[in-house]
């Protein structure tokens, strides 16, 4: 039976940061993907949290969370996540990062490795200097509001190949909208991380898994952003590493297939 999750915000130095929640048991932190917001465990959490106490975090600039009085780095976000494990009394629990949340998760078991019981990175997408250069002009520049309402219909179109033309596809675009007429700033903390994060993951101890799904690199492939080449980065730098690739899995697989990533974040956290 699935859970009810409940949402709460968490006041910072810098902000508000919202954060939703629910179950009981072992604790886990979900970190969602740029531009997206913890809606991205939407369909995840309520079946997680039957099994394991879920949290899951909007990063600072995303979602309902405030904006950052300045641009963010990894690290700061890393700082933030622990803020929030600590608001809530839990000493130790494993993360979850989709995408670029991914790296902030590795990075939060770089820094404080007594807080991270095990990792799972999820479609960790490898970088080269070109695509970090892209995705920093992009996010700097972050979405603009355009006076015939075009930026509307540019960001129902921007994914609708992958993701579909229903529900999805429009929680996606809510949350385009939030992070529109600023910068996308944990997509520029992710850009200015990335090609450092090679040296950073090789300090990961605990256990970790990486998950991949079969279709994720296509949509980035496709606009330029990634290369099939640079995608074996996280498990030659982290070689105690376990892999599973999902049949079928695309970068919004989460959402796509949760009873399959449920499956195997449930039999990864109970090895």
């Amino acid at each position: 039976m699935s859970q009810r999750i409940k949402r709460a915000f968490l006041d910072t130095e810098d902000g508000q940061i919202l954060y939703r929640i629910g179950g009981e048991g072992e604790p886990i932190l979900l970190l969602h993907m740029t531009p997206r917001s913890s809606d991205e465990f939407h369909e995840l959490m309520p079946i997680l949290a039957a099994k394991k106490l879920v949290i899951a975090m909007d990063l600072m600039g995303l979602g309902d969370s405030d904006k950052p009085p300045r641009v963010y780095s990894v690290a700061d976000y890393a700082k933030t996540a622990i803020a929030l494990l600590d608001e809530l009394g839990i000493n130790k629990a494993s993360i979850f990062g989709s995408v670029t949340g991914g790296y902030i998760a590795g990075e939060i078991a770089v820094a404080y490795p007594n807080r991270v019981d095990k990792l799972i990175l999820c479609n960790v997408v490898g970088l080269d200097e070109e695509e970090k250069n892209k995705i920093l002009n992009r996010y700097s520049q972050g979405f603009q509001i355009k006076e015939d309402g075009s930026h509307l219909m540019e960001r129902w179109l921007a994914r609708i190949s992958y993701v579909g033309q229903g529900e999805l596809n429009h929680r996606c675009v809510l949350d385009d909208l939030k992070a529109f007429n600023s910068p996308v700033y944990p997509g520029i903390a992710v850009a200015n991380y990335c090609l450092s994060a090679k040296e950073r993951f090789r300090l990961i101890k605990c256990p970790t898994l990486i998950l991949l799904g079969e279709k994720a690199l296509e949509p980035l492939e496709k606009v330029g952003l990634a290369k099939a080449e640079n995608q074996s980065w996280a498990q030659e730098v982290i070689p105690h590493s376990q892999g599973v690739e999902l049949e079928g899995g695309s970068l919004w697989m989460v959402n796509q297939m949760a009873e399959e990533v449920f499956k195997v974040i449930v039999d990864f956290m109970e090895q």
